[in-house]
């Protein structure tokens, strides 16, 4: 199988295990990360770069994994400066559709592409490369990434033009709000009638109402330890992103009254199922 030099941008609790992975499949590959002590881990042969225009130059296909809107606008608005023509970008963040559709365009018009690209799945799943990868834009540009994606997840699902990557992704985010929110009101209420939180976790996730997203936090929940695998203010700020792209159903505004209560009391940065702690206090 022939390969390109690849690039990653943005080594955040995301990032990195998803950039070992393609470093662990044998590829050729060149990091950066703004804060630079996040590129420690790699092997020798992983070019570490301390200047996003070089990481840019060296790599025909370059992924980039950042927190919102605002870090993704600063990182593209250097990357249009630089000599581009020919090069793959796969932005793998979730972001607004306006902004990735808007970024896909400014990049065509310096004979690049763009890939919305995000994922299903939190840390321990980036680590096993077993995301879902949900991907907007042209086939024959997936095809060129496929390689590299399938080393970072398990499904890679082609889901049309430039922006309809964010859509879905946006969509299932939306519904996991919902799910962690019911957990962990049913947890909650459980308790309160005296059932141990640890039985009554099991039978949800014994019975039709299981699923993924309530075993996965489950140990969290028994331990009450709510370290992030996937931080509370990214669930926030995914919620109002489906707010923009229009959504506007009755549990909408009950999810961000309730999101934003648990980021006022300074629950943010927590897992995004330590709401509870907001919702029972």
């Amino acid at each position: 199988m022939k390969t390109e030099n690849v690039g990653f941008i943005g080594l955040g609790n995301m990032g990195f295990p998803m950039a070992k992975n393609l470093e662990k499949a044998g590829f050729r590959l060149s990091v950066y990360n703004r804060n630079i002590t996040k590129t420690e881990g790699f092997s020798t042969g992983t070019a570490v770069q301390k200047d996003l225009a070089d990481l840019v130059e060296t790599n025909a296909v370059i992924f980039t994994m950042l927190t919102n809107d605002t870090a993704v606008s600063e990182v593209y608005a250097k990357i249009v400066e630089l000599p581009i023509q020919g090069k793959l970008f796969v932005d793998m963040s979730t972001i607004s559709q306006e902004l990735s559709i808007s970024l896909a365009n400014q990049l065509l018009g310096k004979g690049a592409a763009l890939l919305d690209a995000p994922v299903a799945g939190s840390t321990k799943p980036a680590a096993e490369g077993t995301l879902i990868i949900m991907v907007g834009g042209n086939e024959s540009d997936l095809q060129r990434a496929r390689p590299y994606l399938e080393k970072m997840g398990k499904s890679v699902k082609h889901l049309g033009k430039n922006g309809n990557g964010i859509a879905a992704k946006l969509a299932i985010n939306y519904f996991l709000s919902i799910i962690y929110q019911g957990l962990a009101e049913t947890v909650l209420f459980a308790d309160q009638l005296g059932i141990a939180r640890h039985e009554m976790l099991e039978i949800i996730n014994d019975s039709a109402s299981g699923s993924g997203a309530t075993k996965v936090k489950t140990p969290l929940l028994v331990e009450e330890n709510y370290t992030a695998a996937f931080a509370l203010d990214l669930m926030l700020k995914d919620i109002r992103l489906a707010q923009q792209a229009g959504a506007n159903y009755p549990l909408l505004d009950t999810l961000l009254k309730t999101y934003q209560q648990a980021h006022d009391k300074g629950l943010g940065q927590q897992d995004v199922i330590g709401i509870i702690e907001s919702i029972r206090s």
